[in-house]
């Protein structure tokens, strides 16, 4: 319920606060004196876009907010949905700033306006005279049927088992699209597979061939030269190693001479020892060089097989060639175990579609069972409101599954006696759509929940016994529900619980809209001027005392 409502700088508003009343509120004014430029403030509070046009004075910001009570609606699970502070009063406001920034808060913690949309759905139902394009719409007309059947049971039931069936046909459409493709590449992954596998590839082996390829190519020069060396170490009277042994003999002379040579003499018998190992390694070494050229033209023919695919693929080592060979093998599994996995996916499929299928049959039904109670009591209730002849029917068609369901509805409607009922966007005058929407307002009032309903000159087009008997049902509805009626009839202004009044001041240098609540001697003299004009007579004023007290 809408405690109160103020609004700042928007439009032709500069200030501007009421507080409706727990039922049935009624507003009146001049026309253009700023009626529905307050359903436009109202909006901004259910989400709508804005823009800094709306400024009435273009260097402050508009300020619109709204007070709640929301206590007995159970909104805490979606407050704890977006992890916002849950309290039974709550308070929504939107900020216009002169620079165009749009803001929203909801208990003063900044909101999405996503959020604001879903929230403000939930506690206002605002109806103009020229909204007719929502009831003609289809998705409108279907929750028109699922709140009049309360097919809420059936439809969470549908809706959880068509996320089922979608999916299940995801994961096999991309299974599907996947065997395609790697039948494409089936064969041509095999051939790289197998020529990779020939080679069985040895981690680190690269370098290593590579080094014993280069011994090959030399051996018989390296043989020559480490041959040369061990020549020039060896001779027996004018090799190194004999040179050598007469040094040492030198330093051992010297040591006894005097012992400061002998850091010399250990120094020189390192360098002997080290030079003895050094001729031992090259023997060694001349011993495991061999002349093989059969080896040899193996191991050029492994490292050209690897140097071609290593360019094939564009890489530069064994190991990655080895991922490579890694990653063909898990696809040319895939697609050998492809159709195992395409045979669960269709089965899967089958089984969630035909969940689906079971439960949107039941959904159907359900809405189904609720066409005929629905148009019988939507035509009373015409009949009510000067529309004895109306019809309305419900025509159903089967769809493709979606969200919704299996079907889709539209409703038929004739105002006229032997009439066909047609799609309502075609046949239905502004005075038959605002009495059409107005019953279907009442007769869904309970059924959705709605905490505030705000009419806008719904009573367009009517008038006298008519306009009493939708007044009477406001006041049914505003027993359930807060009701906010903005009205140019005197016989439907009288009915409200409070009466407020919307007028222009001229008395500044802008004018601006200003609202009052009338009391009780006010609201006689508004309702006399409704009757009869500025300067009403003394029966208007009586008229209008007549049309509070009955």
């Amino acid at each position: 319920m809408l405690k109160s409502l103020s609004i700042s700088n928007y439009a032709l508003i500069d200030q501007l606060h009421m507080q409706p009343a727990k039922g049935l509120s009624m507003i009146t004014g001049e026309t253009g004196a700023g009626k529905s430029i307050m359903l436009g403030a109202v909006g901004l509070l259910l989400g709508n876009r804005s823009d800094t046009k709306v400024l009435l004075h273009e260097d402050k910001k508009c300020v619109v907010e709204g007070i709640f009570e929301i206590g007995e609606y159970g909104l805490k699970g979606l407050f704890e949905q977006q992890e916002l502070d849950y309290e039974d009063t709550c308070i929504i406001r939107r900020e216009i700033s002169p620079g165009g920034k749009s803001r929203s808060f909801v208990n003063d913690t900044p909101v999405l306006l996503d959020f604001l949309k879903v929230l403000g759905a939930k506690l206002m139902d605002v109806h103009s005279q020229h909204d007719t394009l929502q009831l003609g719409e289809g998705a409108y007309q279907l929750a028109l049927v699922d709140a009049y059947a309360q097919t809420a049971k059936e439809l969470s039931a549908y809706q959880r088992a068509y996320r089922a069936f979608r999916k299940a046909k995801t994961t096999y459409e991309e299974l599907r699209q996947k065997a395609i493709e790697l039948q494409k590449e089936a064969d041509f992954n095999q051939f790289q597979l197998d020529e990779l596998s020939a080679l069985a590839l040895v981690a680190g082996e690269q370098p290593e061939l590579e080094s014993t390829q280069e011994v090959l190519e030399n051996a018989e020069e390296i043989k020559l030269k480490i041959n040369e060396m061990l020549a020039l170490f060896q001779e027996e009277q004018y090799g190194v190693l004999q040179g050598m042994a007469q040094i040492q003999h030198g330093m051992q002379g010297l040591e006894r001479l005097a012992h400061k040579f002998s850091e010399l003499k250990e120094r020189f018998q390192s360098a002997l020892i080290e030079m003895k190992d050094l001729v031992d390694s090259l023997a060694t070494e001349e011993s495991l060089v061999e002349i093989d050229f059969e080896k040899l033209d193996q191991i050029r023919d492994r490292l050209s097989k690897i140097y071609q695919l290593q360019k094939k693929h564009g890489v530069t080592s064994v190991e990655e060639l080895m991922k490579i060979e890694s990653e063909l093998a898990d696809k040319v599994f895939q697609f050998q175990n492809l159709d195992e996995s395409l045979l669960a996916a269709e089965k899967v499929l089958k089984e969630t579609q035909a969940e689906m299928l079971d439960a949107g049959n039941k959904l159907t039904e359900r809405r189904k069972s609720c066409f005929a109670p629905f148009e019988k009591e939507l035509q009373s209730l015409l009949a009510g409101l000067g529309m004895e002849n109306a019809r309305i029917l419900i025509e159903l068609k089967a769809v493709a599954p979606s969200q919704s369901g299996l079907d889709e509805v539209e409703l038929l409607f004739s105002a006229n006696k032997g009439g066909t009922p047609q799609a309502l966007k075609k046949v239905a005058s502004g005075g038959e759509f605002s009495r059409l929407l107005f019953a279907i307002k009442y007769l869904m009032a309970d059924k959705m929940a709605l905490p505030t309903l705000i009419f806008d000159e719904i009573d367009t087009g009517i008038s006298g016994e008519v306009a009493l008997q939708m007044v009477r049902m406001m006041k049914e509805i505003a027993g359930r529900h807060q009701v906010i009626c903005i009205t140019h009839l005197p016989q439907v202004a009288a009915k409200g619980e409070q009466h407020y009044f919307v007028y222009k001041d001229n008395s500044s240098e802008k004018t601006v809209s200003k609202i009052r609540l009338l009391a009780e001697e006010d609201r006689v003299a508004e309702l006399a001027k409704m009757i009869a004009g500025a300067n009403p007579s003394a029966s208007a004023v009586e008229s209008a005392r007549e049309l509070l007290l009955n």
